[in-house]
């Protein structure tokens, strides 16, 4: 039998250097629990201290070339950041492209050369290239394909929007005005990583998963009996008594008119 072991993370990329103190910011961390001190989102405590990064997902220095300086661990995402240092002296935090290097140039404009860490409108991005950091409304700033190792694929460009399949299988229009970044995130082996034991999952905030039937019939719908006993329903149901399988989840968003093809379900 194979035993789970921990996966040692990689962090042979990033640079041995202090955070930027201007861009960082303190979270008041909320511990999963509302203003009367009771829990209102389950399992959420603990965890280490950690300081918020401000990360530039829009076009806040568009036209100004810039050099990227260092490569960073951020505690609040699973991507690397990338250091950006610009020809007026301003320093910003980015998602970190896979496959660049410290020292290599990026810009974001309207159209620049279609080069990896390259920002611009859609429009003018070669179709088949692979994009991140994806706005949905013009000059609202990324909000898509932003995790580890994710992209989208633009797939084609008709009147005044473009076609892309995003990391999930789902082909949507997004306005060709919208700006992405060309390339994708990096750290795409995050995906492989085993966190091993439960300790580094406590250091995440993330508390203990407790099965309904191992609780008391007052805590749960599926508590109470004796052992293993069956939950003694027709269905299962959340802790609130909702119905737990085969219900939609999803609320309709007003982007839902612009997916094409919905993402395949796994089987």
């Amino acid at each position: 039998m194979l035993k789970n072991t921990a996966t040692k993370l990689d962090f042979s990329l990033l640079t041995k250097k202090e955070p930027e103190k201007r861009l960082l910011l303190r979270i008041q961390e909320k511990a999963g629990r509302g203003e009367g001190g009771r829990i209102t989102v389950r399992h959420q405590g603990g965890g280490v201290k950690r300081l918020y990064r401000i990360i530039d997902f829009g076009q806040e220095k568009i036209n100004i070339k810039g050099s990227i300086s260092a490569f960073e661990y951020d505690p609040y995402r699973n991507a690397f950041i990338a250091l950006i240092k610009y020809d007026d002296g301003d320093k910003r935090y980015v998602i970190a492209p896979q496959g660049l290097k410290i020292g290599d140039e990026v810009i974001c404009q309207e159209s620049a050369p279609s080069k990896i860490g390259n920002r611009m409108k859609l429009k003018n991005i070669q179709v088949g290239s692979q994009v991140f950091n994806i706005e949905i409304e013009p000059g609202r700033g990324g909000k898509l394909a932003k995790s580890a190792g994710s992209s989208a694929r633009l797939l084609a460009s008709e009147g005044k929007y473009v076609q892309l399949e995003m990391p999930s299988g789902e082909v949507r229009e997004i306005l060709q005005e919208c700006f992405a970044t060309v390339g994708s995130v990096s750290r795409p082996e995050y995906k492989y990583i085993k966190l091993g034991k439960a300790g580094r999952t406590r250091y995440r905030g993330i508390r203990p998963t407790v099965r309904g039937t191992a609780m008391n019939a007052v805590d749960h719908p599926h508590g109470g009996g004796e052992g293993k006993t069956p939950i003694g329903l027709k269905y299962p149901k959340t802790p609130w008594g909702k119905i737990a399988r085969g219900v939609k989840t999803r609320r309709r968003g007003w982007t839902d008119k612009f997916i094409l093809q919905r993402r395949k379900k796994k089987n």
